[in-house]
């Protein structure tokens, strides 16, 4: 990777300035351009899940200049990287995870540190979050005495199903792990506040493949052979309706189709085509009971219609359960790290993240990260446009460090 943004020499705004420990007020005061020069030089650099080679080589680098030892994961990218001494007795060790991978779009922010690879892009913010990870592991580094260990977790992979979580968690990288925190750029939230709550934040996400066949004919007679598009569209319809009344509406469970095919021809019935989409659920006992109910629910549609089908069922993620006391640890951090004023209540989302496979593993909380300027329109995720204010590094640095401490010391 070539150096990008490293002439930024002034700091960005640091909105929590003079809220320490001293430590970390004197360490971001120095360091501050160099973090927004990191977040920029990732940013031109994207790498694809599971490829992330040179973003692992750029932490490696920066981490080991301070004395750390960071550990490259068996699949070849990503990195643990443990701050602390051993514990002692009584003491805790506490994950700070952040995502390093890109997606497959093409940047039109038209900004100087724009990507440089053609069709990958930082569409999401896991350069933000993999800069704030790193600020944070390099002040805790600097910490005059830790009371326990913080182990930084940078994941490969969090774009595809089922997610590079499963990686970590496959390395033992979450062993002897108390508690586990994250954070993720949200659009919609002003840059200085941070939203949290208490329960499900983001939906198991599932993907459906449904293909269907036919003997085929002649669309004058259809009586003669099974209709299979008439058979689609009973599935594209019937579906999402059967599941509203077999699954309680509280449990945000909802079907959404994004690709169907069949056929060329207007006067021909077809012989195959394809349907997928996605299901998503925000509990997550319904979400262990999705795939055999929806299985009984296609049959029960088709049937009637004589088409035969082929229904793949891709378990994704679970959903991100926060639970009651890691988030009231993480609202310490960030009030201790920002301020009052910095906590938000947030909604749950229906989008999918793979830090849910953590929190089936150990407790933790996982927050939304304000990053929206306060003014203009808002540049969503996973849009070729999307942006963000950089004094959000800085928050984020603030809120992770201070919930690490919290933590280290319930």
């Amino acid at each position: 990777m070539s150096s990008v943004g490293s002439s930024v020499e002034s700091a960005v705004e640091d909105l929590g300035a003079g809220r320490g420990p001293s430590w970390l007020d004197a360490w971001i005061g120095v360091n501050a351009g160099r973090v927004v020069a990191w977040r920029r030089h990732i940013h031109a650099h994207p790498e694809l899940s599971r490829a992330e080679h040179e973003t692992t080589r750029f932490l490696a680098e920066r981490l080991t200049s301070v004395g750390l030892q960071p550990r490259v994961l068996p699949v070849g990218t990503g990195l643990v990287c443990d701050i602390g001494p051993d514990p002692k007795p009584g003491q805790r060790t506490v994950a700070l995870r952040a995502d390093i991978d890109a997606l497959p779009l093409t940047e039109a922010t038209g900004l100087p540190y724009s990507s440089t690879v053609d069709g990958v892009a930082h569409a999401c913010g896991h350069d933000a979050h993999t800069t704030i990870a790193l600020g944070a592991a390099l002040a805790l580094a600097g910490a005059p005495d830790l009371p326990g260990r913080v182990r930084m977790i940078f994941q490969p992979a969090e774009e595809v199903m089922p997610g590079g979580a499963l990686d970590v968690l496959s390395a033992g990288a979450l062993d002897g792990v108390d508690r586990i925190f994250g954070l993720h750029c949200d659009p919609r939230l002003p840059v200085g506040r941070i939203g949290t709550r208490v329960g499900a934040i983001t939906s198991a996400s599932d993907l459906l493949e449904l293909r269907l066949t036919s003997p085929g004919g002649h669309t004058s007679r259809p009586h003669l052979t099974a209709d299979l598009v008439h058979a689609l569209g009973a599935v594209i319809t019937g579906l999402p309706t059967l599941l509203s009344r077999r699954v309680d509406p509280r449990t945000g469970t909802v079907l959404t189709w994004g690709s169907v095919h069949a056929g060329e021809a207007p006067n021909a019935i077809p012989q195959d085509g394809a349907l997928t989409g996605t299901l998503r659920t925000g509990d997550r006992d319904t979400w262990a009971k999705l795939e055999p109910l929806v299985h009984e629910l296609v049959h029960s549609l088709l049937s009637p219609l004589g088409v035969g089908f082929d229904l793949k069922h891709h378990r994704g993620v679970p959903p991100v359960v926060n639970d009651a006391e890691s988030t009231e640890v993480l609202r310490s951090g960030i009030a201790a790290g920002v301020g009052e004023q910095a906590l938000s209540s947030t909604p749950q989302s229906s989008g999918g993240e793979d830090f849910g496979w953590y929190l089936e593993h150990v407790p933790g909380s996982f927050a939304r990260l304000g990053v929206h300027p306060g003014s203009g329109r808002i540049k969503d995720l996973h849009q070729p446009t999307f942006s963000l204010d950089e004094r959000a590094l800085l928050v984020g640095i603030r809120a992770m460090v201070n919930t690490a401490l919290s933590a280290l010391q319930h």
